[in-house]
């Protein structure tokens, strides 16, 4: 499957839905995309993924589109925000059906079973320590976490985490980086 016809769903429902609610600020799009690609472009990922604080679908949706054959979860707990990647995930089935099933698990973290996964993401559901301990209670043995973090942003460093890669991007006129850490 093309990458863009899932984009363009998530689009349609992102342009609608920001006038409606508060998913992402003012400016263009497009940014927010790119972050995801650049970050997730060295990836490989394979099993079952999670994105934590799935939000307005970053990155989970854009990992969805670059890897359909990789299941993913988007967990989040707002309610506005479940409709709206309910409905987005709805429409996806519909009109651009990945391999691999892609779910929107409303409610909390702490509801997700320990080590049940082989990846977890978070773009902007806390700082880095805090993503790595939900990590590292959500991963299964030689599961990665991957990092979004600013250009100037050290890697944090936690027992039980090997740096597998470290990747700089520009993104518009951004300096971003994102982290990939291996448990075990």
């Amino acid at each position: 499957m093309r990458v863009e016809p899932l984009l363009e769903i998530h689009r349609r429902h992102l342009t609608t839905a920001r006038e409606e609610t508060n998913l992402v600020g003012p400016g263009p799009l497009e940014p927010h995309y790119e972050d995801c690609r650049m970050a997730m472009a060295e990836l490989a990922p394979a099993g079952r993924w999670v994105d934590l604080g799935s939000g307005a679908g970053f990155p989970g949706i854009v990992f969805a589109a670059m890897f359909p054959e990789v299941a993913i979860d988007l967990v989040e707990n707002r309610r506005k925000r479940i409709d709206f990647l309910e409905a987005v995930v709805a429409d996806i089935e519909r009109e651009a059906p990945r391999t691999a099933p892609m779910r929107v698990l409303g409610h909390s973290l702490a509801r997700l079973p320990d080590h049940s996964y082989d990846g977890v993401l978070a773009r902007a559901l806390a700082k880095p320590p805090v993503v790595i301990e939900h990590a590292r209670r959500l991963l299964k043995p030689g599961g990665r976490v991957l990092l979004f973090l600013q250009a100037d942003a050290e890697v944090p460093r936690a027992e039980g985490f090997t740096l597998e890669r470290e990747t700089g991007y520009e993104t518009g006129d951004k300096r971003r980086k994102s982290a990939c850490l291996r448990l075990g």
